[in-house]
Parts: C-alpha cells; structure tokens; sequence
C-alpha cells in the first residue's frame, strides 16, 4: 500500500466551537502564547510545530501549566539532546506521588478511585482516604529497610491495593514494577528476576469470568525463586489467612500517617514495563519519575482532556502499559475507574455496562473489543445510558474504518472516537486524542505534541501520504532512561536506534496524510512485500475480518531460500462456519478490491486460534519464524503468549511443509 485510504473528506465527527474553546489545549495555548513564544493563531497544527521547533519552551510551557513542584529548581529543559541519552530538566528534584495525590488537599471527600468488579457495583476510594493509606505504606516500606532505587513488584489485579502500593512505592522513591495475576510463575519470573525485587505484594487469587482463581501456589514459587525478597505483603482477595512469613496487607495501611515523598532526580527511575518478550527475555524498561510525570500530564491534560470533574475508565490489566497511564489520571485530579474482571463477564456488553455505571467521560478499550461487540450484535447507545461519555479511546491494534463507523452508529454521532497509537516503550501516545481536531474514519487524529512523529522510507527521507518507518526524531521525557541489565546500553540502543542512528525507529509501518492525521498498518517487522509493495498485517485483518465467518485471522509473509515469496493467510472461523470454496473465493476477492491484487494470500488454511502474547496482541513474528523452521523453544518465549498450544499447530504445519 503505498497512499492512505481514499475515505470521505468530510469528517465522521467535528468538534463544535464551545468544545474546541473549552478544551485544556485551546487555553493553554493562548497562556503559551503569552509567556513562552507559542504561536496564538492557527490552532493544533501551529501549536504542535512550534512544539517540536521549540521543544524548551515547549516543555518548560507544560511544566509551568500544570504547575509541577520542583523542589530543587532545574538548570535548563533540556541538557543534552541526543537520543538515547537525552537528559530532562538536570538538577531538578521532584516526587510523581506527591503530584498524584494533590486533589486531596482541597478535595479530600471527592472520590479519587472507583473500583468495579464482575458485580459491576461502583466502590468509592475518596482523595483523603487514598492519600491516608499512601502515607500509612510509605512509613511501613521505609520500615522494612526500602530505599530509593530498591525495587517494589506487585502480582495484582487492578484492584485499589495495586494503586496504593505503586503510589507508596514512589513516595519512597523506590522502583515499581507489576505483573497481572493470570501471568504463570515462570513469565512472572522471567520479569520480576532481571529486576531482584526486595518486596513483593501479591494477591491470594482473583475472580474473572464468575470463577474464582487460586494463585496461591503460584506465590509460593515466587518466593521460592526471587531470593532478594525482604518482605512479601499478602492481599486477602479471596478472604484466605496470610501464608507463614507474610505480613497483611491491612496492618500496613491502618495507621493515619501523613505522607513523606521522597525528592528524587528528575531521572530518577519510577518503574520498569516489560516488552511482550515473545522471543526472548522481556525488555525491562525503565522511566524516570519526572519524565513520566510531564510526559503523562501533557497526555491526560492536554490530549485526553481530563480535569477534576471527569470519570476516566480504560480497560486493562497491571501487566500492560495502559494501566500505568490509567492511574496517572490522578496527576489532573480527575477519578480514575479501576475495573477487576473479564472485558467480556457476563455478556459482551459488560464494559458499556461499567461506563454506564460509573459515568465515565472518557472510556478506553481495545479496537479487538469494539470489533467483538460489533460482531456480537451490542447496541450500547440503545441498551445503556452512555451520556456522560464524551469520548471513547482505542487502542492495541489499529481501529479499523468499521469499528469507527459502528461507534459512530451505535454509541452517539456527537462521539469523539480517538484511536491511539504509542508503546510500552514510552508508556504514552505517539498519535492519537485531539480534543479540538475532526476525526476522519480509520485515521488517528494528529502526532501529539512534543512529539516530532515522522514516516520515513528506507533512505531516511520523510514521506507524506506513503508508507513509512514510523520515527521520532525529537526525543521524549519519557523515552526509557535505560533497560535493566543492559549496562552498555546496547540492548537499547538496537532496540530503535540501529535503522536510523539519533532517531527513534519504532517498528511500526505508517501513513502521515496531507492533513496531519495517521494511518497506522502495522508492524514493521511483520510486514507484508509482494513484489515491492509494502503493506501492513493489520489492513489484511481489516478487509477479511469484515466477513461474520471469520473470527480473526493472522497474515503471515515468508521469503523462501529460494527467492520466492510465500504468503499464507490463517483463519480462525466463527462457530457454524465452514472455510469451503465459496469463502475462500469471498476472502480473496475482497482482499483484491480493497487492497490490492499483490496481497492476495497463497494459501488460506483454517487455525484452531490466533497466539496472542498476554497483553492480546497478535503474535506474528514468532509463528513466522517457526515456518521458516525456527523449533518452538527459540522462535517464541513460552511464558509471554496466551495459549502455547496454539503455537505447536503452527510448528507441525511447518514440519509437513517440510516434508
């Protein structure tokens, strides 16, 4: 695919004028105007140039705005800009938990959390009680000997326990890093091992799906086999006694101790994400306390539009990046819905039934669950009261044209529907939420400020309306400040600096439109070249996922020793459906008039499923290197994908490929 798709000029949604002048972003723009250079007329476009022309004044700009406390004051924005090691407000101190936690002070009985299980039952957390057990666990951590730099790991849903913890581990000054507790021993310990944890807060069990699900042997082992472990704190989800050894979680948070934060350096690590580690150990990466800070101010003040009369609820889980930007919804004051259950319990529904319940204004899934509810026959609109949503986010994979037309349709016309795109890597949005922009079906609005977002061709030139690299020739605070165990620095340095030195290469494929919108296609390193035509898995998974016989699908582009070039498509059928001739002759004819003759599969073979890794994406780099021959054990890391079962189909038809 070589241009954007060809949809509608006119736009599927527009914001009217009192919302564009009501947004955070307009304002700030004319105070940015006023005092640092930003440019007063022209509105987004002009605001997001002069962001990465000036990216000084850009950042002191937002640190100013959101009026961030630097308890020791910084030298300059920006020390050194070279990628990777650029180096943010030097000299600088500051705490992300004292920031968090600023809306007690003058809202202490407004609710700061709202926790939902499978019960759908809203339970309130308010400023002062949150703030109050911050404080309580801080003291309790410093106690037991935790210092700045330790490291602080939690195996919990999302659950208050998990919000509090991260918040006290970051008063202290200590590193955060989580797992979800449907992880199994082995991936957790493939994580939490790189890091050498000293405690560890971990759940008895969790319920999802209406089922309740005992990990307390999975806890056992990890303490077995994390030998630097202090402490381990035992949460009582499913109402069990503390195992020996382990303190309780309720005797840590009892007391009413005012907090103590920490001041640490502006790069001083906060927590470590872990990549999806589908063919080797996860990356650890870690980001800085004031990066993640600004970075998530910007995005959730500015992008997102949220302040303190909002309700902010993004479905995920404490082992994905979301989860991490979904309690920095505390930094502009706005209530922050953690929900602990199945997307999908007891109905498809379900997520629609928990914005209703908590009247969310912005409410943020994945592109998958959207598509699923389509599928599915859910008509939210009709069947909740949705009107406190303002906006519905996506994310995980690109929203096909259908998913925003059906939110369109089914939610609200007056919708603002903002597709995302960004990465546990820098734990935000490259493009993505602008509250004062259209919104063009299948496009992601604009490149968020600060953020020089680029699609290069092979040479390192700039395309527009063609496919490219997606790079960032600016840095970003939030880019990690370094992976651990990686003490040269290589590891990170090949991880998106060896395509284009001093740029950031992403890895995905993108279309930057004429009008500053993006088009996302895909992974760049799964991607599809037929004859010199480049395109994205995910344009496959858009056309042929139309059809109601195909529950998902995964594309797959094989170079052969030969010279040759094979393409197989897989399919994974709805239940009743038969992959005979006529929806064989229906997958391909749509893939050659919706995208192009080149792209149509060689061979369309009927799976059990689709692998994904635990945060549900798509796993297509692994299965590709199996049918080039790859064994199992080394072409994909067993602990990071959802189903490993599915992956051995996958291995046996490469073997009889063989022969």
């Amino acid at each position: 695919m070589t241009t954007a798709p060809t949809e509608p000029t006119e736009p599927l949604w527009q914001p009217d004028e009192e919302r564009v002048a009501r947004a955070a972003v307009t304002r700030f723009q004319a105070w940015a105007a006023e005092h640092h250079g930003a440019p007063a007329d022209g509105g987004y476009p002009t605001l997001h140039r002069w962001s990465v022309d000036e990216p000084e004044a850009f950042w002191k700009a937002v640190a100013e705005w959101f009026d961030v406390r630097f308890s020791t004051p910084y030298a300059r924005v920006l020390g050194d800009r070279s990628m990777p090691g650029a180096e943010w407000f030097p000299g600088a101190t500051l705490n992300y938990a004292e920031h968090a936690l600023r809306a007690a002070a003058d809202r202490p009985g407004d609710t700061a959390l709202l926790h939902v299980d499978e019960t759908h039952d809203p339970v309130p957390v308010t400023w002062a009680e949150l703030r109050r057990q911050v404080g309580s666990l801080a003291a309790e951590l410093r106690a037991l000997g935790v210092r700045p730099g330790d490291r602080v790991s939690g195996y919990l849903p999302n659950v208050p326990q998990a919000v509090v913890a991260l918040l006290a581990t970051a008063a202290v000054g200590a590193v955060w890093t989580s797992c979800a507790p449907d992880f199994g021993a082995r991936s957790v310990l493939d994580r939490f091992q790189q890091v050498e944890p000293v405690v560890l807060f971990a759940v008895d069990g969790y319920r999802y799906g209406g089922k309740q699900h005992d990990r307390r042997d999975t806890v056992a082992e990890l303490r077995a086999e994390l030998p630097t472990l202090r402490a381990v704190v035992h949460i009582p989800l499913l109402g069990t006694p503390a195992p020996e050894g382990a303190l309780d979680w309720d005797g840590l948070v009892a007391a009413d101790t005012e907090p103590v934060f920490e001041q640490v350096p502006f790069a001083h690590p906060l927590w470590v994400l872990y990549s999806s580690g589908t063919t080797g150990l996860p990356k650890a990466i870690v980001q800085s306390q004031g990066g993640i800070l600004v970075e998530h101010l910007k995005q959730l003040g500015l992008h997102c539009d949220l302040g303190p009369e909002d309700v902010f609820f993004w479905y995920t889980s404490t082992g994905w990046m979301m989860w991490n930007f979904l309690v920095s919804g505390l930094l502009t004051g706005t209530t922050v819905v953690l929900y602990d259950g199945s997307p999908g319990y007891p109905d498809t529904g379900a997520q629609w039934r928990v914005a209703e319940r908590t009247g969310a204004t912005l409410y943020g899934t994945s592109a998958a669950y959207v598509m699923a509810c389509a599928k599915a026959d859910v008509h939210p609109g009709r069947d909740f009261d949705l009107s406190a949503v303002r906006c519905v986010a996506t994310t995980g994979s690109p929203l096909p044209p259908d998913g925003f037309r059906w939110l369109h349709d089914e939610v609200r016309e007056d919708l603002w529907i903002a597709s995302v795109s960004g990465g546990t890597d820098v734990c935000s949005c490259f493009a993505g939420a602008v509250p004062t922009l259209p919104v063009h079906i299948g496009e992601l609005q604009a490149a968020g400020l600060g953020t020089d977002l680029q699609a290069w061709d092979p040479s390192g030139k700039p395309v527009i309306g063609e496919v490219g690299e997606l790079v960032v020739t600016n840095p970003m605070p939030s880019m990690p400040i370094h992976f651990w165990n990686d003490p040269d620095g290589s590891r990170y340095r090949d991880s998106y600096f060896e395509m284009f030195p001093g740029v950031w290469r992403h890895g995905d494929w993108i279309t930057i439109t004429d009008r500053g919108s993006v088009v996302i296609h895909g992974r760049s390193d799964s991607t599809l070249n037929r004859q010199g035509v480049r395109m994205g898995s995910a344009d496959i998974y858009e056309a042929v996922e139309r059809l109601p016989e195909i529950r998902e699908s995964l594309v797959i582009g094989l170079e052969e020793p030969d010279g040759g070039y094979w393409m197989p498509l897989f399919v994974h059928l709805a239940e009743g459906a038969a992959l005979d001739d006529d929806l064989i002759a229906r997958i391909k004819a749509t893939i050659r008039a919706e995208l192009s003759p080149r792209h149509v599969p060689d061979e369309i073979i009927e799976v059990p499923g689709v692998p994904h890794t635990l945060t549900g994406k798509r796993i297509e780099v692994p299965v590709k290197r199996l049918l080039q021959g790859t064994p199992l054990e080394k072409a994909v890391n067993a602990g990071s994908v959802d189903d490993l079962g599915l992956l051995r189909f996958y291995e046996s038809l490469a073997a009889a490929r063989r022969g």
